[in-house]
């Protein structure tokens, strides 16, 4: 079985953006652009991928991560130019190579690697991920032969007639081809076009002039292949992507009240039997177990998990921090850099005051305690097993409230033995 490997294009200035950072760097569900489709590439196990870098490199570079390469386009001179730029990287490849735009988040794994079937059961030297589109304004379109269906040119939108506009199938930018079929027409692509560009869609139609097999692919989903051109692109792919998410929790046993409203980044995990109510944000990597509620207008940021059973309430944001079983944060409240245990009541509008001006510093919060409405806790700090705080407390950084205790004040001192007996017999209700 020959090898695959990838060059995924990313040298763009993407000038429509109206940005100076490099388009694929722009984030899209918490994440660059480009994360996606390499992820993406990475479901073939190829032997490498390399990405092609221009504008703005270095910021590309960071966002396309680790574990792969880099070719540099220091002049953007087209697609074809771009995979030229590669092209020393794959000097003894002999395999199928995968090229894709970085600016298609939503292509997934299983997409290529029905591509990679296809391409291989055909035997072909190309073959495109083409899509039919009702609007398919922007797009190069796929020309095929009359008598036979097989594709034998893709026309940029800027040099297609009006018949040839009229066609409603596109190409995606993403081919698999014969790395050596490939390699052998790429210095025959001329930039004899109006944008005077090297266009790789032109290798198709070197490699089909020449009797070679040329195959083409459509997506079943065409979503997956659009492209981000724009800011609004971008919010529209964010609309998309939001529903590929909240669509999977919600076959997975999530309730979400009203996905319009609510935000979920594809690194939070949920539980079953969990309800999220309207706008709530939930950025991750943070994870919420089974049977909790969470929402409305609640913030869960990264670093978090939430054990089963417990509710985070309307504004209650928290961060870096664990909510153990049982515990409700249901209103007006900061949780940050805490270990909150299982069964605590926080009572509304408290604050874990975490940062110093330097540093951040943990709180720890034990199980059963009961967390006083307005209550500051300045970390780092240790509230005990059952400890309870009055309301209003401002229990100060390394004055610790030992296991039952019970402090009240500003700041917070030790209750007397009766007074705390008598509110132990009045914090039932949360």
């Amino acid at each position: 079985m020959k090898g695959v490997a990838c060059v995924i294009l990313a040298a763009g200035e993407g000038k429509r953006m109206k940005s100076a950072y490099g388009k694929v760097s722009h984030h899209l569900g918490g994440r660059p652009i480009i994360s996606y489709v390499i992820d993406a590439a990475r479901s073939l196990d190829p032997e490498k991928i390399v990405v092609v870098v221009g504008h703005d490199a270095e910021r590309v570079k960071k966002a396309a991560g680790g574990d792969v390469e880099f070719a540099l386009q220091e002049e953007q001179r087209g697609s074809g130019h771009a995979v030229m730029q590669a092209r020393p990287l794959f000097d003894d490849f002999e395999g199928d190579l995968l090229v894709a735009s970085g600016d298609v988040p939503l292509i997934t794994g299983g997409t290529l690697g029905a591509l990679l079937d296809a391409h291989r059961a055909a035997g072909a030297a190309c073959t495109l991920l083409t899509a039919v589109l009702k609007d398919p304004t922007g797009y190069g379109r796929v020309i095929r032969r009359m008598k036979t269906g097989a594709p034998l040119k893709i026309v940029e939108e800027k040099d297609a007639d009006r018949f040839e506009k009229a066609v409603d199938e596109i190409n995606s930018g993403i081919y698999l081809f014969d790395a050596p079929a490939l390699m052998g027409v790429i210095d025959r692509i001329s930039p004899g076009n109006r944008q005077r560009e090297f266009y790789l869609t032109d290798a198709v139609g070197i490699l089909a002039a020449e009797k070679k097999r040329i195959e083409a692919v459509r997506a079943g989903d065409p979503e997956e292949v659009l492209g981000v051109n724009n800011r609004y692109e971008l919010a529209r792919m964010e609309g998309l992507l939001q529903q590929r998410i909240q669509r999977g929790h919600m076959l997975n046993g999530v309730t979400i009240v009203d996905p319009g409203k609510t935000y979920i980044e594809g690194t939070v995990e949920i539980g079953r039997d969990t309800v999220i109510y309207p706008f709530t944000v939930l950025t991750g990597p943070a994870r919420i177990g089974s049977d909790c509620r969470v929402g409305p207008f609640s913030h869960v940021r990264p670093g978090t998990v939430i054990e089963d059973g417990a509710e985070v309430g309307n504004f209650v944001e928290v961060k870096s921090s664990t909510i153990g079983r049982g515990t409700r944060a249901r209103h007006l409240s900061y949780i940050g850099d805490a270990s909150v245990g299982a069964r605590v009541n926080i009572g509304a509008g408290t604050i874990t005051a975490n940062f110093d001006g330097k540093r951040k510093h943990r709180t720890e919060i034990g199980d059963g305690a009961f967390i006083g409405s307005g209550t500051t806790l300045i970390a780092p700090v240790r509230v005990g097993e059952g400890a309870l705080t009055g309301a209003g407390s401002v229990v100060l950084s390394g004055r610790d409230v030992p296991d039952g205790g019970a402090v009240v004040g500003v700041p917070a001192a030790p209750l007397r033995r009766k007074v705390v007996k008598r509110a132990r017999k009045s914090k039932g209700a949360r």
